[in-house]
């Protein structure tokens, strides 16, 4: 792969993962209309999706790392209990108070994003190689990004909510996580199914661009994690690898610059160009199917 391949890859990346616009659909139509080799290789995708996740990292640090000492706590006192439990078991003249778990807004927001996630792997592992054959042909792209153009639609119309993490209720994120199984689908963009399904919840405008960044953190590191045992299979060359490097770094750079468009595209109501574009792209990418 070229130095300017590198680049055009690494742009894609970046701003197909966080605009609504569906990076696996645009690929299934780069790779069947334009006959280009979507297939970066291992150590290339995850660089990529290295990248957009230090993207992600660097827009919203402060959450994260509150998230991360949250989630620590969390765990820390659900070990707490357990030893409580088992002391109130052998001790009951002198019971122990358990400790709540759940008594922050950050903490809630860690149990959200569980709860997000594990619909989502419920959801779609079990389709997971029709998912990952669905892109083989421009028919399922083609009428997702249709759907995901409805989706953006109906986006713009949702009344602007108040809810936070504190708020939200675990229902809320079931239904978030549902809209991301089906974003697995190649033409249904996740940032756009997940901003809209958190719009619908009630959830504020700010929160719910967080929310679905934030969120896809547990995906993009477990597609990395799985890919790593097959990256030491493959060859490539240090040219190669500086390329790559260089990919990586545009798709975090591109995918930040996307990430703070999004958040003030939420704000404005102003899906309105997305939603046109994705049915127009559907349209052909259909069209194509039958006639060529």
């Amino acid at each position: 792969m070229t130095l300017l391949q590198s680049i055009l890859m690494g742009i894609i990346q970046g701003a197909t993962e966080f605009l609504p616009v569906s990076s696996s659909g645009h690929l299934a139509i780069f790779k069947n209309i334009f006959g280009v080799e979507t297939d970066t290789g291992i150590l290339f995708d995850i660089l990529l999706h290295l990248g957009t996740l230090v993207a992600i990292f660097v827009a919203y640090w402060e959450d994260i790392k509150k998230l991360i000492v949250e989630g620590c706590m969390i765990i820390g006192d659900c070990f707490v209990n357990l030893s409580y439990f088992i002391k109130n078991k052998i001790n009951k003249d002198n019971a122990l108070q358990y400790r709540k778990i759940v008594r922050t807004a950050y903490r809630k927001f860690v149990m959200l994003i569980i709860v997000s996630t594990l619909t989502t792997m419920v959801i779609a592992l079990p389709f997971d190689k029709f998912i990952s054959h669905a892109g083989d042909t421009l028919i399922i792209p083609g009428i997702c990004l249709c759907v995901t153009s409805v989706i953006l639609y109906f986006a713009d119309r949702i009344p602007v909510g108040k809810k936070s993490a504190a708020k939200a209720t675990y229902r809320n994120a079931v239904f978030v996580g549902l809209a991301q199984a089906v974003a697995t689908l190649p033409g249904i963009s996740r940032s756009g199914s997940t901003i809209t399904a958190g719009l619908a919840c009630g959830y504020s405008r700010k929160f719910t661009v967080k929310y679905s960044f934030i969120m896809s953190i547990p995906a993009v590191l477990g597609a990395v994690i799985l890919e790593i045992p097959d990256m030491f299979k493959t060859s490539f060359t240090g040219t190669e690898v500086v390329n790559y490097i260089v990919g990586m770094v545009v798709a975090g750079i591109v995918g930040y610059a996307c990430i703070k468009f999004m958040l003030f595209t939420v704000k404005k109501k102003n899906f309105k160009g997305f939603s046109i574009y994705c049915l127009i792209a559907g349209i052909v990418s259909v069209v194509w199917y039958f006639v060529a």
